[in-house]
């Protein structure tokens, strides 16, 4: 067992409380990792928009934003790659959906921000598009960061939703979810994932996944949790992440991947 070259973590619900901001014991792990020459990415479901409280915390790291679609900047807010949705699977993907998910409304986020139907609540993007459309074809001309479904009734669970649409649309879509109380999917470009990303980022680093670590609680974290050779599920996490993951760290409140980190950065290199 070795120090770690690269720690990727969640935010939401991983180093980010739900009810307070970022802790400073969570602060100072990341920044001794950091200044040990750790490389850090924030790997996250958020679009950029929503890195404001990470750039206000750190001054280093980068971004992985939209499930693995954007390699981000966080400090100088400027897109690095993009993997997106092209328009004819977010059409395709829209007329299967419709199929197989009760009352099913839709959201798309593109480089030109976020719209939605009138039917689909904006619970997290209040203000962003109030006056939605009658169809989400209406903005779906362009490539896509994510494509977002909400059960309107939400009769059926975001796990329900996750089979259904990933029978349905997962050979050209890739589908996930990061909150089993919400009946919402989140949906990204074919293959397009936070693992997927973060792989390609430690490649060019040279870093091996043998030493990478990290952390998530949540199905969209499945992949990155899968790929690193060490990754840690929170204590309070979806039991989807408990079966993956090579450990299990404290609850996000009680400072887990700060508690995890200071143990890992007292191995040799």
């Amino acid at each position: 067992m070795r120090r770690p070259k690269l720690i990727g973590t969640d935010l939401d619900g991983t180093i980010v409380p739900f009810d307070r901001p970022i802790s400073q014991r969570t602060i100072d792990a990341f920044t001794k990792a950091h200044s040990l020459g750790v490389e850090i990415y924030f790997v996250t479901g958020r679009p950029p928009r929503w890195m404001k409280e990470v750039r206000e915390t750190f001054d280093f790291g980068t971004g992985i934003c939209g499930n693995g679609a954007l390699l981000y900047d966080f400090r100088e807010e400027k897109i690095l790659d993009s993997w997106l949705i092209n328009p004819e699977e977010l059409a395709k993907g829209a007329a299967a959906l419709r199929q197989v998910i009760p009352d099913a409304a839709f959201a798309v986020e593109n480089f030109h921000g976020f719209h939605r139907e009138k039917s689909y609540n904006p619970r997290w993007d209040k203000g962003q598009d109030d006056l939605g459309v009658s169809v989400i074809e209406e903005h779906l001309s362009q490539p896509a960061i994510k494509f977002l479904v909400r059960s309107a009734s939400e009769e059926v669970s975001a796990d329900q939703m996750l089979a259904l649409a990933d029978a349905t649309v997962g050979e050209f879509l890739t589908v996930t979810h990061s909150n089993p109380h919400e009946s919402l999917l989140e949906i990204s470009a074919h293959g397009v994932s936070k693992g997927s990303t973060l792989a390609k980022v430690a490649k060019d680093l040279g870093i091996a996944r043998e030493d990478a670590v990290t952390f998530g609680d949540n199905p969209n974290d499945l992949s990155m949790l899968a790929w690193a050779g060490r990754s840690y599920a929170m204590k309070t996490g979806h039991p989807a992440t408990h079966a993956i993951a090579t450990g299990i760290a404290p609850e996000c409140n009680d400072d887990g991947v700060a508690q995890v980190i200071e143990e890992l950065l007292n191995l040799p290199e």
